[in-house]
């Protein structure tokens, strides 16, 4: 049994359905093939089940990506703005968090509906829980599946990463990306959790505890909460800032961002104050304690030296801290690298080598900050190739 249509999108997920419906639009078939037994699983479970959908300020210093001009194209022709007016235009109750950061006021099951709905609206057909052996290209593309083979003139890839493969995620896109001869960015774990090394296991005793710190690693700045666990260290500084230091590389922490370190402990009040009693006025009282007890420090602020506690404002203010790998996929938000954006056009996300092959969303080589920023690139890239489907 064989179907033929003019675009096979292959993934059921926001990127998928988004281009879905933008190509039926202008009279296209298409179809949509999900392997697994529903649509949208990643859309439910984001933003704690709200769906941090974008964010009011989208630039392209926001995202990751071996070419950092690739996304400017895509971006610019479909902003944050479109879609909150699309999302507006469905009547979506929504908020601000921090950040910029917009969640639906009830859940992300608002912007699955209102995906479908536009796809049902011009016909779109989707099908789930198929499973395709194979995907051929003569002048046009076969696509075999365990049911029926399907020929298309167009095949979209937007089955994503590996991140959470309890959710589904698989390595298909990039298989398929090889097979057709296109380089590929070593996926790594982003926006995932950091684990201690053993020699800083002892930082495990804080676990539970969250403090607002100031993240870096290169140029990447990030002020937001951290999270100590057993294993390492999580909450959205850390998040951030493991999509640039990758598991392995150095990053700093300063753990007071918003005070002035010097003004408290130099100032002539609290000289007779121990150093821990001062630093509780300023971090949390369990992680001043922590590491007064881990540095010795223990005497009273009049017996330390004026470079002893420039010092320990050095230590606090730039903590160093070379993590021992991540939480790994099955913990990551996404997945960081994926199809080099040297193999596709950044103005239709088509394959430069394969006409008809185009690769949208999370399987590109282009990794959103945390707040919303991988939706838009999922809502950008397939609105790019969208438009270029004729």
């Amino acid at each position: 049994m064989e179907q033929s249509v003019d675009v096979c999108i292959i993934g059921g997920g926001a990127a998928g359905l988004f281009c879905a419906f933008h190509a039926a639009r202008k009279g296209l078939s298409v179809i949509v093939l999900e392997h697994t037994d529903s649509i949208g699983k990643k859309i439910r479970i984001s933003g704690g089940g709200r769906c941090n959908f974008t964010n009011y300020t989208v630039k392209p210093e926001h995202y990751i990506s071996e070419n950092p001009h690739f996304h400017k194209s895509a971006l610019a022709r479909y902003t944050s703005h479109d879609f909150i007016s699309l999302v507006q235009s469905h009547h979506i109750p929504f908020h601000e968090k921090t950040l910029g950061q917009l969640f639906c006021d009830n859940s992300s099951k608002d912007i699955i509906a209102m995906l479908l709905h536009e796809c049902s609206t011009v016909g779109v057909e989707i099908q789930t829980g198929v499973s395709i052996s194979s995907i051929e290209k003569n002048e046009y593309f076969h696509i075999h599946t365990h049911t029926r083979d399907i020929i298309s003139r167009t095949v979209v890839i937007a089955c994503g990463g590996t991140a959470i493969p309890a959710m589904g995620a698989s390595d298909f896109g990039l298989r398929i990306a090889r097979q057709f001869g296109l380089k590929i960015v070593a996926p790594y774990p982003a926006l995932v959790p950091l684990l201690w090394r053993p020699e800083d296991k002892h930082w495990s005793e804080l676990a539970g505890l969250s403090v607002y710190v100031e993240t870096s690693a290169s140029s990447a700045h990030f002020k937001e909460n951290m999270l100590f666990t057993h294993k390492g260290l999580s909450g959205p500084a850390i998040l951030q800032i493991s999509s640039y230091c990758k598991g392995k590389h150095p990053f700093f922490v300063n753990l007071s961002p918003n005070h002035d370190l010097a003004e408290s402990l130099f100032n002539p009040q609290h000289r007779d104050q121990s150093l821990s009693t001062v630093l509780s006025f300023i971090l949390p009282q369990r992680l001043a304690k922590n590491i007064c007890a881990l540095n010795n420090y223990q005497k009273p602020l009049k017996q330390y030296s004026k470079n002893e506690i420039e010092h320990i404002i050095s230590q606090l203010m730039h903590w160093e801290i070379t993590p021992n790998g991540t939480e790994g996929f099955a913990k990551a938000e996404v997945m960081g690298g994926g199809v080099s954006t040297d193999e596709l056009s950044s103005k239709t996300m088509e394959s430069k080598k394969v006409k008809g092959l185009y690769f949208i969303g999370e399987v590109v080589d282009v990794t959103g900050w945390l707040g919303g920023y991988n939706f838009q690139w999922a809502w950008s890239s397939a609105y790019a190739a969208s438009k270029a489907l004729v």
